[in-house]
């Protein structure tokens, strides 16, 4: 008898390779936060892509933060979705988002939007582009690493698959 696999939903893959991620990511020195923003708070049925907002420390190497950011957005280009990293400090400050691209130094890429390119490499501060709402970056929907922090309701599969499944020390309701 042959197993039929079930197909998976766009939320779910998202999440699974949201959870991916995660997991590598807490393993990084100089992260102290992991949160998940965006639309996969939410319960829309097919969300564009997935939104994680990591806080890190100034002497954190975001070189493996960006190479697993890139593993996760290339996972989610594969089936037509996307993916974005935003980065704070532990105080909450926006900073921008991971590096896109493999190489990361001035003068590479004429594209690079970046306003301080390669200053901190993998840091892609464009900033004119892109920014997080102060209030989000401080209190996003739901924090995953270091601990589990619930502000909004959240979905059923978010539960099943994110907070489930990422190794915590707590949990608490906000």
């Amino acid at each position: 008898m042959r197993h039929q696999r079930i197909p998976q939903t766009i939320r779910q893959r998202l999440l699974e390779d949201a959870l991916q991620f995660v997991r590598t990511a807490i393993l990084l020195p100089g992260v102290v936060r992991i949160a998940l923003v965006g639309s996969l708070t939410t319960e829309k049925p097919e969300p564009k892509d997935v939104d994680l907002l990591i806080a890190v420390t100034d002497a954190a190497d975001l070189t493996p933060m960006a190479h697993a950011a890139r593993r996760l957005k290339g996972h989610a280009q594969s089936y037509n979705h996307g993916a974005d990293v935003f980065v704070a400090d532990p105080s909450g400050h926006y900073l921008g988002r991971l590096c896109p691209w493999k190489q990361c130094a001035p003068g590479i890429r004429a594209s690079c939007d970046a306003l301080h390119c390669g200053r901190r490499p993998f840091l892609h501060d464009d900033l004119a582009t892109i920014q997080l709402a102060p209030a989000l970056v401080a209190h996003p929907p739901l924090d995953l690493f270091p601990e589990v922090i619930r502000r909004v309701p959240i979905p059923a599969d978010v539960e099943a698959i994110l907070v489930q499944g990422v190794p915590h020390v707590g949990t608490e309701e906000a």
